[in-house]
């Protein structure tokens, strides 16, 4: 993560569960909507490491993303869960017409036990 969101990641701690959101993305010619792509486990605490591991997104200068966590997947979905299809059902998402504030600048947010087992069960 961004140093800026070091105050998000300093509560995850090891053993956590996590849900990876990949928003919506352009690749090649297809639009992929916003999606949850399976469950992690907090496997460390968090760390700071400055080695280049990956090309920083167009964009977002030459970032390096220092704030890590290692995961270990529990169950990445074979098919990720479209994120807009959940929004009825998610209790974090209180404003259902602009849904994409509750994520927007946020590297993490807890979201409610009955949330978790909802995005579960459409996986």
């Amino acid at each position: 993560m961004r140093e800026r969101h070091r105050n998000t990641i300093a509560k995850v701690i090891k053993g956590d569960t996590l849900l990876m959101y990949l928003k919506q993305e352009k690749i090649g010619d297809e639009l992929k909507e916003s999606r949850i792509a399976g469950v992690f486990v907090a496997a460390s605490a968090v760390y700071t490491d400055k080695t280049r591991i990956f090309t920083t997104p167009k964009g977002m200068g030459n970032e390096t993303f220092p704030l890590r966590i290692k995961v270990k997947p529990v169950d990445i979905f074979k098919e990720p869960v479209e994120f807009k299809l959940l929004i009825p059902q998610l209790k974090f998402i209180t404003n259902k017409k602009k849904w994409s504030g509750h994520l927007m600048g946020k590297a993490m947010r807890p979201i409610p036990k009955e949330d978790f087992a909802v995005i579960r069960k459409r996986a």
